[in-house]
């Protein structure tokens, strides 16, 4: 298809949007109003129109599902070389691709480690426990607080003058010493990804102006969710040519939580005069019911931009809103209707969507969907290799593998414990910089008393001299067994006794890892059932599925959907339950004390026009806290729906009684139908 046919496709706001390409560009996105359609075609449109390289043209999102879905759409509409060099990729990994090229000049080894926020917090951990016995709520406030000052590009000087309070002094002092042993071991954090390339780019004309030639036009997806880094690194780099699009939304600005600021989209304006603004208001998701409720709930939160949602697809049935006695009643309800309603509209389980604003509310349904056998997707837990055990035993599995991975070796040298402290890895990895050799061979090197006490050489040598025996034992005979060997020998199940909860918990995750060997012993055997001793390639493959899982595609086998407003976003569904609307759930008690109420107020407006066809509202009066039962105040956000638009269930004043009689039939009916 040639991309004047593409173009024909889209409406004239649309087009509008991929032609304008002289200047600074805001496209107003609303919910379902066909974004990604305008980024990828006007990708297509700079190349195969205007004749621009793919390689001067970088597209930002903010997850790597989104990135990748970008690049196969674009993908499939440059043919051949046309899409070479062509950036398309999360914020983060742009960062990464500028620290790659600028190594040098940021003081950066090759081969330097990324920190996952596992691997901060350990370090963390271990500065903290020099003052004090610290539990994982302090760790998490501090490593939050650091994670902030990087977002809002205050950098470890500056901390203590933006300290508010005695905590974030203790913060600001743990943010030098913390920076200051990612420096020492060759690596940097999730926010250095964003932090160092705007730091470089603002005290760097040269490197500036090298990336600046790169880039000659970029595109930004889900604009509203840039932190202050994020809009400084396309500021700068575009600051120039003020060729750029941006696509977002303030109406689904749900991250505040997490640095985003939706006032971006005002500063836009203010950093681009000849900014130009154009509006998507036709939606292609939902029905005429659904984007009125939408619009009027969105309505009561202040806009710079207004915009106002319309579809071409009928009004669509009433929104229905159902008041249940308790919350085991409500996910009662929910549950014995997805399973009628499948039988009644022939519809497939993963038609249905269940959406609630915490995690917390999944439980009681999750038991209510195992009742009646419905298959469910619960979406948001913790997969397989992101479990700390499983982290540990990968390093392990890496180290022995390849001991120059500077990055393993931190993350396990003291686990167990060893009694190995952060002044000595520190001390240790300045002297691995200088030697130009990794942390684990500076462990062999005589040279090292010269720099650290004999205790702590004694330490770090009998640790190394442990992994060198596990390596020869699996030279020599059966790598597995050896493996399982290491895992006794140094007993890791003690260890996770030690810092678990419950000795439940910890036989669950000891139980984890000989799952993780497993897989191993069984990824080593050959296809005809032999086995082959490479040990090596099967741990390699094992870290290679260990990175694709944590970007696996999306599950589209048939089964319901559960998962929190948040990571709705993006996604839509035929049949929508949003449950929990009362005060102090949605909105949430903490957004109410905070004054943020506008931010839940896009949460409930995101749960919304998730729905194509149809959208069901539940409440309970009663809920459990704290073991007693406690009466529950309706949601506001459901006094400022369109009266007219809702069917009320469980409400004697506002409940039609042949419509309840005919639902009380159709549940009948439908059971039924499945007992027969």
């Amino acid at each position: 298809m040639s991309i004047q046919q593409r173009l024909a496709k889209l409406n004239p706001r649309q087009q509008e949007a991929v032609r304008y390409i002289d200047g600074p560009c805001l496209v107003l996105a609303g919910a379902g109003s066909g974004k990604t359609s305008v980024i990828t075609t006007k990708i297509a449109y700079l190349v195969q129109e205007c004749g621009m390289s793919a390689r001067r043209i970088a597209a930002v999102t903010f997850t790597n599902k989104a990135a990748r879905e970008m690049k196969e759409r674009v993908g499939s509409m440059l043919k051949g070389k046309e899409g070479h060099g062509l950036t398309v990729s999360t914020f983060h990994t742009l960062g990464l691709t500028i620290i790659r090229g600028e190594l040098k000049t940021l003081g950066y080894k090759a081969g330097f480690s990324l920190f996952d926020p596992e691997d901060a917090k350990a370090l963390l951990r271990d500065l903290m426990q020099k003052d004090a016995q610290v539990d994982a709520d302090q760790i998490n406030r501090v490593q939050g607080q650091i994670s902030t000052w990087k977002n809002d590009l205050v950098l470890p000087g500056q901390a203590l003058s933006h300290a508010a309070d005695e905590d974030e002094q203790y913060a600001a002092r743990l943010y030098e010493a913390y920076n200051r042993h990612l420096k020492a071991y060759n690596a940097v954090d999730f926010d250095d990804l964003i932090l160092l390339p705007v730091v470089l780019l603002q005290r760097d004309p040269e490197a500036l102006a090298r990336w600046r030639r790169k880039f000659h036009y970029m595109l930004v997806d889900e604009y509203q969710d840039t932190n202050v880094s994020q809009y400084l690194l396309v500021r700068l780099l575009m600051a120039e040519r003020e060729t750029f699009t941006v696509v977002g939304d303030d109406d689904q600005s749900i991250y505040a939580w997490r640095g985003a600021r939706p006032e971006n989209l005002v500063t836009l304006g203010e950093d681009f005069p000849r900014l130009r603004v154009i509006k998507l208001e036709q939606n292609y998701r939902s029905t005429g019911v659904i984007l009125r409720a939408a619009n009027t709930l969105i309505a009561n939160n202040p806009h710079v931009y207004e915009k106002t949602l319309w579809s071409d697809m009928g009004p669509g049935d009433p929104i229905r809103i159902v008041v249940n006695r308790h919350e085991e009643a409500e996910a009662e309800r929910v549950a014995s209707e997805i399973l009628t309603r499948r039988i009644k509209e022939r519809a497939e389980w993963r038609d249905f969507a269940v959406l609630y604003r915490g995690n917390f509310q999944a439980r009681l349904l999750e038991l209510k969907l195992q009742h009646y056998q419905i298959p469910y997707k619960l979406s948001g837990g913790t997969s397989f290799f992101s479990r700390n055990e499983i982290k540990d035993a990968m390093a392990y599995l890496r180290l022995l593998i390849n001991p120059g991975d500077d990055n393993a070796f931190l993350r396990i040298v003291n686990v167990p414990r060893r009694e190995i402290g952060p002044g000595t890895l520190e001390k240790l990895a300045n002297y691995a910089t200088e030697r130009s050799i990794s942390m684990f061979a500076a462990c062999h090197e005589l040279g090292l008393e010269q720099v650290l006490p004999t205790r702590a050489v004694e330490r770090l040598s009998r640790f190394t001299h442990f992994v060198d025996g596990v390596r020869k034992r699996m030279d020599q005979g059966d790598a597995i067994a050896a493996i399982r060997e290491m895992m006794r020998d140094m007993d890791y199940e003690a260890w996770l006794h030690q810092n678990a909860s419950a000795p439940t918990v910890a036989e669950r995750r000891m139980a984890n890892v000989w799952t993780l060997i497993d897989q191993l012993e069984k990824s080593m055997e050959r296809e005809e059932g032999e086995e082959t001793d490479d040990v090596q390639s099967a741990i390699s493959r094992l870290v290679l599925r260990d990175i694709l899982e944590q970007q696996a595609e999306e599950d589209d086998s048939d089964r319901v959907q559960l998962l929190t407003m948040h990571a709705s976003k993006g996604l839509e569904f035929p049949h929508v339950y949003l449950m929990g609307l009362e005060e102090e759930l949605l909105p949430h008690r903490n957004s109410i004390e905070a004054g943020t109420v506008e931010e839940e107020r896009r949460l409930a407006y995101v749960g919304i026009t998730r729905a194509r066809q149809t959208l069901t509202l539940t409440l309970a009066r009663q809920r459990k806290a704290y073991g007693e039962l406690m009466d529950c105040v309706p949601s506001r956000f459901l006094d400022e729906l369109p009266a007219e638009d809702l069917e009320w269930e469980g409400r004697a004043d506002k409940e039609d009684p042949d419509k309840k009689q005919a639902r009380g039939k159709d549940a009948i009916a439908g059971l039924r139908s499945l007992l027969g």
